[in-house]
């Protein structure tokens, strides 16, 4: 740290992103109500302890490579360079800086104070990405399965995105104009991709299509969970806003005239327009859930977070105006994709996670592209401007190549293996239900050699 300033600087931004993984941990704990509330009594500890038990599966294997690929992958690689190995050093398992470090000389970049949080941050994300598969899958996915589909697109997939779309140098920034600045895309078309691919292999739950192919609601067991669920990922979700952004940046490249907060690529933006945006989008999906859905509570309270997903791409850039009809048209747009992919094509989306996260955030791609057409895409001029084409395929890489694709291949050879879905016969019991009775057996088993052992003494 060269003086005073710069020490402020630095310390402050370690302490704002520390605040921002306090409250995107909340996201994590809205996810894992509003799954159980969503599941039903027999299913209940099954739903709990396959969201739980990513965190540590997704954190420890984000730790050791995750980190890592999201700066050494920017050029693609080979797209527009190979692999940054030099700019990925402080990403390193093995290295100091992901460890205790207090700076000094061998702290290249001034990332021992910032290295940590700025990681955190990283990984709530990833618990994220996995969350939103979780919530999709539940009442018929076997948890081992679940748990390498967790890491694949929790600590792989998400942050190759991350690292072609989300990084002030990815190459799809730099090629395509590619905008995303609160993660429409990046994170939540992604892991609706691949939510979507798992679904397609794994299959309906069981009674959830009439014999002629109609399809039946499976109604949340407890709507009051589902409703504090949803709303503790609303509080979350300013820390997930809050984490895209870098709180305070030479705009002007170190001649310190003009600081401001910037986006996640470093162009420049201002906590009041985010916070406006923010919530005149989760009023645009919340009024437009209830319109669409004829006042249904589920899918009222879940467009108010996919308006928010909808309007994410430019919620940087967008007016609030402009932020509430791009929600309300977002929301439109991903109920009714929903119940067409749901009718057409028998896909069983539990708690609605595809369309939510998955068509909203692609739609929010798509329509920035539109609306901050010729808009810089980053603070480096000779990168392409945003524009309609570039976002469209933007949106194309992050839902389908990035998100459905892997999500179907793995799912693939997971089902070929055995370990996707449960035995039908578990199934109808329910999961809970299932490892009670097997948990009587060995009680069951005990009692019955204890009392073997003591008619053997009685004799």
């Amino acid at each position: 740290m060269d003086n005073e300033l710069s020490s402020l600087v630095v310390i402050f931004t370690e302490f704002y992103y520390w605040l921002t993984v306090v409250l995107m941990f909340l996201i994590h704990v809205g996810f894992c109500m509003y799954e159980v509330g969503a599941s039903r009594h027999k299913n209940h500890m099954h739903t709990l302890m396959k969201n739980t038990m990513l965190i540590p599966l997704v954190t420890i294997t984000f730790f050791f490579f995750g980190w890592w690929i999201y700066f050494a992958f920017p050029n693609g690689p080979w797209i527009t360079g190979g692999i940054t190995f030099e700019d990925a050093m402080q990403a390193r398992a093995w290295d100091p800086l992901m460890g205790a470090h207090m700076g000094g000389a061998g702290d290249p970049g001034g990332w021992a104070r910032i290295n940590g949080v700025f990681w955190a941050a990283f990984l709530l994300f990833s618990w994220t990405a996995a969350s939103i598969v979780s919530g999709s899958v539940i009442e018929r996915i076997q948890s081992g399965g679940f748990w390498i589909l967790a890491v694949a697109i929790g600590s792989v997939f998400w942050i190759i995105d991350a690292a072609w779309g989300w990084h002030s140098g990815g190459w799809m920034v730099r090629l395509l104009g590619y905008h995303d600045a609160y993660a429409s895309g990046v994170i939540h078309a992604i892991a609706g991709g691949f939510a979507l691919g798992v679904l397609a292999v794994l299959g309906p739950r069981i009674g959830k299509f009439a014999a002629d192919g109609t399809p039946r609601n499976i109604n949340p067991r407890n709507p009051w969970l589902v409703t504090i669920g949803l709303f503790l990922i609303y509080t979350g979700f300013w820390g997930f806003y809050v984490a895209c952004n870098v709180p305070i940046w030479d705009v002007q490249d170190g001649d310190g005239v003009f600081f401001s907060a910037t986006n996640i690529y470093l162009a420049p933006t201002t906590l009041s327009a985010i916070t406006m945006n923010f919530l005149m989008s989760l009023a645009g999906g919340l009024m437009a859930g209830y319109w669409v859905s004829k006042g249904d509570a589920f899918w009222t309270y879940s467009s108010g977070l996919a308006g928010i997903i909808a309007a994410s791409a430019g919620n940087d850039l967008y007016h609030p105006i402009q932020a509430m009809l791009i929600a309300i048209v977002g929301v439109i747009f991903m109920y009714n994709t929903h119940y067409f992919v749901e009718r057409k094509f028998k896909i069983d989306d539990a708690v609605g996670a595809v369309a939510v996260h998955g068509y909203a955030g692609f739609f929010g791609v798509v329509i920035a592209g539109f609306m901050l057409w010729g808009y810089p895409s980053s603070p480096d001029a000779s990168f392409a401007s945003i524009n309609p084409l570039g976002q469209f395929l933007g949106a194309i890489i992050m839902f389908g190549v990035l998100g459905f694709l892997p999500g179907w291949i793995i799912a693939k050879i997971l089902n070929g293996m055995g370990l996707l879905r449960i035995p039908h016969e578990v199934e109808l019991m329910g999961l809970d239900m299932a490892a009670s009775i097997e948990s009587q057996k060995e009680e069951q088993g005990i009692i019955d050699a204890e009392r073997e052992a003591i008619a053997k003494l009685g004799n």
